[in-house]
């Protein structure tokens, strides 16, 4: 492909989001901080939610040389690897179906493996059967190792964050639109290549679906498994519920895979820091705040308010899917419900009724 042709197809992106390089540069750095934050402000360790640190403490502790090398454990390291090639190889070996996602810019269109739902049984049969065999205490050094946990996945983050931004420049690579700035600060972290592949592996879908997202389920089994230890074997209603709602949402987004690969951030969105460390570092060790929170703080609703919060939940859960359902028919071309829309200045569709009409969705605001 010529040099003109290839220009044309990955032209210079004029404007910034998120307030430009400094932006970047300030979500790169506050991302892993707060993912830190979160565990160390909130945490049996550190003595409850908040915990009763003074500024001076902290102070003293980040000026420790022993602090900061206590973020890091080998042992927690080696066993993120091995779950991260856990998925990869169950990617490779689990059958499924290929699909084409939406045709790109350059006419074609990127083929995604179809499974991350039968990696998802296979981990939690693999699971179940070893808290069947031993009991619940093999998965509680989650709960130990949780800090060096996060510092592995947010090296994994970076480490591919640099690789994507460094094979982006390959020749006949297809940049996102709004990655290809010439600032290196800003393109790492919004991503500069719109779906960086290793053959026909495409990192993107792969880190949106898998290690992060089955971790998630994991990494709550374990709160769970922690808790029972501590209770004799059994776990408190609010425990059953986190893991109850957050399962479910995990198995329904996977089973359902192929509509993600109509959402912005496979079509449009390329593959950086800003997406890697989302997925690998925030969904399972941010999202899971509540699970390790009832590790320490057991709370017990009872029978009525274990109601209310189902039922509120499965309220929502209707909305979520609904609304989810009638853009994912629409963006593949169906609108079964004779649904009104509008057209962009740029020449996209924006639907203007059902669940995504103004007054429906200012009416879900206000009682939510």
């Amino acid at each position: 492909m010529s040099s003109t042709s290839l220009s044309t197809l990955n032209p210079r992106t004029k404007g910034y989001e998120f307030f430009g390089p400094p932006g970047a540069l300030f979500i790169t750095l506050s991302v892993p901080i707060t993912t830190y934050a979160l565990y160390f402000g909130c945490s049996e360790a550190a003595g409850g939610c908040p915990p009763p640190v003074s500024t001076n403490a902290i102070v003293d502790a980040l000026s420790d040389l022993s602090w900061w090398k206590g973020l890091w454990d080998t042992q927690a390291t080696l066993i993120y690897l091995a779950w991260y090639a856990f998925c990869v190889v169950s990617w490779a070996i689990l059958p499924g179906d290929w699909i084409e996602g939406v045709q790109l810019r350059n006419g074609k269109n990127q083929k995604y493996k179809i499974n991350a739902f039968s990696t998802f049984l296979l981990t939690m049969g693999i699971t179940t059967g070893i808290i069947y065999r031993y009991g619940p205490q093999p998965l509680t050094f989650i709960y130990d190792k949780w800090v060096g946990l996060i510092t592995a996945s947010i090296l994994m983050s970076v480490v591919q964050g640099v690789a994507c931004y460094a094979a982006s420049f390959r020749e006949g690579a297809l940049l996102a639109l709004g990655g290809n700035t010439g600032n290196f600060i800003y393109d790492f972290f919004i991503g500069r290549e719109l779906n960086p592949s290793i053959g026909s592996f495409d990192v993107k879908s792969f880190n949106e679906l898998r290690p992060g997202l089955i971790l998630w389920v994991l990494v709550d089994v374990a709160m769970a498994c922690e808790q029972a230890v501590r209770r004799g074997g059994n776990v408190t209603d609010s425990m059953w519920l986190v893991l109850a709602f957050q399962i479910w949402y995990v198995a329904d987004g996977l089973y359902n895979e192929p509509a993600i690969f109509t959402t912005m951030d496979i079509t449009t969105d390329g593959f950086g820091f800003m997406l890697g460390v989302g997925d690998l570092a925030w969904v399972p060790f941010v999202y899971s705040l509540q699970a390790r929170y009832l590790v320490f703080e057991q709370v017990e609703l009872g029978p009525y308010k274990t109601a209310a919060v189902l039922a509120l939940n499965l309220l929502g859960y209707y909305i979520f899917r609904a609304a989810n359902g009638e853009k994912n028919d629409f963006r593949n071309g169906r609108n079964p419900k004779n649904l009104q829309y509008m057209t962009t200045e740029s020449g996209s569709k924006l639907l203007t009724s059902g669940w995504w009409g103004a007054p429906v969705t200012l009416t879900i605001w206000a009682i939510f």
